[in-house]
């Protein structure tokens, strides 16, 4: 027993100078692993407590209804501002004067401050 102890002395001795300096006690230590970040990361992207684009366009058309949504799709949502792809310039003249409306309806639906404000593209 006293040798095996004498000859792991000896052994880690040869390696610390062939090494130039001792192993390090646990490399896992100072590891962090991604999803320690990744709520910290989200709220400052302020995506945490919204909901994801893909079911806001699943809810879209109870949002605006028949109408508007044939003529108007969610595009984004980022930091709570939803664009909007719109076909026409009327329909984008029309959905400025409806903003307060389908703001009312996005919280209902999607939730409150989920979307703080809406803006417009044509496409």
């Amino acid at each position: 027993m006293a040798r095996d102890g004498r000859l792991e002395r000896i052994r880690r001795s040869i390696l610390r100078e062939w090494r130039g300096g001792d192993d390090p006690v646990e490399l896992d230590d100072h590891l962090h692993r991604a999803t320690d970040f990744l709520g910290a990361i989200l709220r400052e992207a302020q995506v945490s407590e919204g909901i994801d684009e893909e079911r806001l366009r699943e809810m879209w058309v109870e949002i605006a209804g028949d109408f508007i949504s044939r003529h108007a799709s969610p595009d984004s949502l980022r930091g709570g501002c939803l664009t909007l792809k719109v076909l026409q310039p009327a329909m984008r003249f029309q959905l400025e004067q409806m903003k307060p409306r389908l703001l009312a309806n996005l919280e209902r639906v999607a939730g409150k401050g989920v979307v703080k404000s809406i803006r417009f593209s044509l496409g």
